[in-house]
C-alpha cells in the first residue's frame, strides 16, 4: 500500500469512527501538538482539549441521531514524513430536540506527519464558505 492509501485509510476510519460516535478513535489520531480550526468556536483549539475524548462525547450528545459522515473529493499529498490533503465532507445529524436532521457539506484540509511509521494528524482546519453581498452569512445550502 502507498503512503497516499495509507492516509486515505486513516481519513476513511475517522469517518467511520464519525458515524460510529467513537471518541476515543477521532482523538487517538491527533497528535500531542496538533492545532484544529474546527467549525466550530473558539478561533483555535489546542492540547489539552484537541486531545480529549470527553469534548467529543458531549458533542455526540447533542444529536438525537448518529452522525452520518462522507469524504468527497479527497486529494492527497505526500513529502517524506509529511502530508496534507483536502476534501469536501459532509454530515448530517438530527440536533437534540429539533426532529429533523441537518445536511452540511463543507471544506477540510488534514496536514499529517509520519511519527514512528503511522501517520498522524498535526493540523486540521475546516470551514463553510459564506456569502460575500455584505450579508456575511453562511453559506449552508451549498453542495458539490
Amino acid at each position: 500500500m502507498s503512503e497516499s492509501d495509507d492516509i486515505r485509510d486513516l481519513l476513511e476510519q475517522r469517518a467511520a469512527a464519525m458515524r460510529a460516535g467513537d471518541a476515543d478513535r477521532l482523538v487517538a489520531d491527533y497528535l500531542p501538538d496538533a492545532v484544529t480550526f474546527t467549525l466550530a468556536p473558539p478561533l483555535k483549539h489546542t492540547a489539552p482539549e484537541v486531545g480529549d475524548p470527553e469534548g467529543m462525547r458531549a458533542w455526540f450528545a447533542g444529536f438525537d441521531s448518529a452522525v452520518d459522515y462522507e469524504v468527497r473529493d479527497l486529494h492527497v499529498t505526500v513529502g517524506g514524513d509529511l502530508a496534507f490533503c483536502h476534501s469536501l465532507n459532509r454530515m448530517s445529524a438530527v440536533p437534540r430536540g429539533h426532529g429533523e436532521a441537518f445536511d452540511l457539506w463543507f471544506r477540510a484540509t488534514v496536514c499529517l506527519r509520519r511519527v514512528g511509521g503511522a501517520w498522524r494528524i498535526a493540523h486540521e482546519h475546516t470551514s463553510t464558505p459564506f456569502h460575500m453581498d455584505g450579508g456575511f452569512s453562511a453559506a449552508l445550502d451549498l453542495t458539490p
